[in-house]
């Protein structure tokens, strides 16, 4: 399997960080409870956790050191550059991986850190005035890959990895669907 649909993931949320100024950190975002600064952050250490797991080696228990404070869009662009190594490495879409709620092959996995990167890069761009019609074709790919692969159970209140599904307006972008989809207001 191609590591095309993350690599495109991480192209679009580059775009969308390189808009964020230091002004907009406090600002709220689509995600309960999140100000920009704390997506900065979970953007950010979703892909060091995406290259540790995808390398086979334990994730650190230490807290995260605050990514906003400092030159978070070099330091995203390396952790992409190193998670994106570990999923070309040999073998590594064929390799089970272990995860807090399971195992799942490497290419599954590449498939949420995808999704994953994609999504709080549109959360991003709706928390800061940017466009959200990020990537058309990636965000209808994701869109269709998450249909088949998210179910009822891992949605829920806060704390759940998605929400319930929102409803999308009928014009709405491919990346506002799969928003909705994942359980955003659109």
């Amino acid at each position: 399997m191609s590591t095309a649909p993350y690599e495109q993931a991480i192209a679009s949320t580059t775009a969308v960080l390189a808009g964020v100024t230091p002004e907009q950190l406090g600002a709220d975002t689509p995600c309960a409870s999140w100000k920009v600064s704390d997506l900065v952050n979970h953007i950010v250490g979703g892909q060091l956790w995406f290259s540790t797991v995808a390398k086979g080696e334990a994730a650190s228990d230490a807290a995260a050191p605050d990514f906003s404070a400092g030159d978070f869009k070099a330091t995203f662009a390396e952790a992409a550059a190193a998670s994106l190594a570990a999923f070309k490495a040999d073998g590594a879409m064929q390799k089970i991986m272990d995860l807090p709620w399971g195992k799942m092959p490497g290419s599954a996995f590449m498939g949420l850190a995808a999704t994953d990167t994609f999504t709080h890069g549109w959360d991003l761009a709706r928390a800061t005035g940017q466009n959200t019609d990020l990537n058309p074709e990636l965000a209808a790919g994701l869109l269709a890959g998450s249909r088949v692969g998210i179910s009822a159970a891992f949605r829920g209140a806060e704390g759940a990895p998605f929400g319930p599904e929102q409803t999308a307006p009928a014009n709405a972008s491919n990346a506002d669907q799969l928003a909705a989809f994942l359980g955003r207001t659109v």
